[in-house]
């Protein structure tokens, strides 16, 4: 396939890529001042006009004379700095502008072997900072190799599968952010969005990092759209992940497309290193270094875990009042089914509550939508699935709430890592009813610790007063 690529190219007229408007001086006015106004007011206009380009040019030129002298970080024991990995200043400006002075754990074990041209494979918790670590791996290898000179639009330099749309995005964001002073174009192609709207991308621009869930980046390569011969860099993220959904065989077509393993870099990250990851890691890397981040718990010291023993039907009005109750910045709510989500979020709704739900029911662009808003603090209560939830990185979430008890542990432990992240603390409630307390005994197994469970007061319980009444 490669070899038909390669000959292809040498037939085929290139595209090019479209120039950077140049920025074209105002057009002068044509019809004569007013006789109304003033001689003076036009003169105080181009002044002013005068000084604000003069300030935005000095704003430029004091950003163009940026350098690595600007971003002062101490040694500091048993701290690792990026300045310590000798990376390129377009990228450590970007770095500091995201205030990382130091690498966290996972960030200082994967680069060290990854800056070097190795494999790896890596575990962590979540909210550890391992998406920044294999961006910052990837950009620092495209900043040092430059483009070949032979490349279609649509051939991707490095490539990023994730399983899920909500976590595409986010990589996505965080890759554009570590990009914003180098010249390195971010694509994200996800199901349920306008496909031509995504392949407009491709013809206006280079991709250098692209960014889909499996299912996506297919449809675009077997229309031709997009050629996986160049790709550099290969991450895989959330492996585990992605085979519960069953995507490992679309991932493989994917794989096959690319150059041979031992003529890409390939990098896996996974929750957990089960027989079945290990195995994928054994098919598409080469001698990989092994990276695992031991947390001294399994669930962060900073969110504190309550559970209330509840029976079901007076689940909906425990979360009812605990929320209205409650001065609650950010509150994520979770259930198993979509059905149980759209329900929890139409009564809340009815009962005067500002929430929105995130499920596979929601179409793509109303998701990305709903979760700027809870972002931005304009939406207080967001309901979701596990799948809508896991690559959900919203700072200040305050609580997390269980409605039901998820039955794999390693989902709990997602879940109530979205509060709590970088630091700060946050609070987990968890509801177990007659129909889901089964699964806390495997949730206290993994946690290494029994939780206590409370009987929630009695005021908790009062039904919602109904609209109108």
């Amino acid at each position: 396939m490669n070899a038909v690529l390669k000959a292809l190219k040498k037939i085929l007229p290139h595209k090019e890529a479209l120039p950077e408007a140049a920025e074209q001086p105002r057009p002068a006015a044509t019809a004569p001042a007013s006789p109304a106004q003033p001689a003076t007011d036009t003169t105080a206009k181009k002044e002013r006009n005068r000084k604000g380009r003069q300030a935005r040019k000095s704003r430029e030129q004091a950003a163009d004379n940026w350098s690595i002298d600007d971003f002062v970080v101490e040694p500091m024991e048993g701290k690792t700095r990026f300045h310590d990995f000798q990376l390129r200043p377009e990228l450590m400006r970007a770095i500091q502008a995201l205030g990382f002075p130091y690498c966290t754990p996972i960030q200082a074990q994967v680069l060290g072997h990854t800056l070097k041209g190795r494999d790896a494979i890596g575990r962590a918790q979540t909210g550890t900072g391992k998406t920044a670590a294999f961006l910052v791996s990837t950009i620092s290898q495209l900043l040092e190799n430059p483009p070949p000179e032979e490349r279609y639009m649509g051939e991707p330099r490095a490539l990023i599968i994730a399983p899920t749309r909500e976590l595409v995005m986010q990589i996505a964001k965080d890759a554009e952010e570590l990009t914003r002073f180098c010249k390195l174009n971010v694509m994200s192609f996800v199901g349920g969005m306008d496909f031509d709207k995504q392949l407009r991308q491709l013809e206006a621009r280079y991709c250098d990092i692209l960014v889909a869930t499996p299912g996506r980046l297919l449809d675009f390569n077997q229309r031709g759209e997009v050629h996986l011969d160049l790709v550099e860099v290969l991450v895989l993220d959330e492996a585990d992940r992605m085979l519960d959904m069953g995507f490992i065989p679309q991932v493989r077509q994917i794989i096959r497309q690319t150059p041979r393993k031992d003529q890409r870099q390939t990098l896996l990250f996974s929750a957990t290193f089960t027989d079945a990851v290990m195995d994928l890691s054994r098919q598409w890397t080469v001698e990989p270094a092994v990276v695992e981040i031991e947390p001294e718990q399994v669930a962060s010291d900073t969110v504190e875990q309550h559970v209330y023993a509840v029976a079901e039907k007076d689940k909906y009005s425990l979360l009812y009042n605990l929320i209205s109750e409650n001065d609650w910045n950010r509150v994520m709510v979770f259930a198993n089914r979509r059905d149980e989500v759209r329900r929890i979020e139409e009564r809340l709704l009815r009962d005067g509550v500002n929430a929105a739900q995130m499920s596979g029911e929601v179409p793509q662009q109303k998701r990305v939508r709903v979760l700027e808003q809870f972002r931005e603090g304009k939406i207080k209560v967001l309901v979701a699935t596990d799948v809508a939830g896991r690559g959900i990185h919203v700072d200040d979430i305050s609580h997390v709430i269980n409605y039901t008890l998820p039955e794999d542990p390693d989902d709990y432990i997602h879940r109530i890592g979205r509060t709590g992240r970088a630091g700060s603390s946050g609070v987990s409630i968890s509801f177990a009813g007659e129909n889901d307390a089964f699964a806390l005994p495997p949730i206290e197994e993994l946690l290494g610790r029994r939780i206590d469970c409370e009987t929630p007061p009695q005021h908790l319980l009062k039904r919602p007063p109904r609209p109108g009444r």
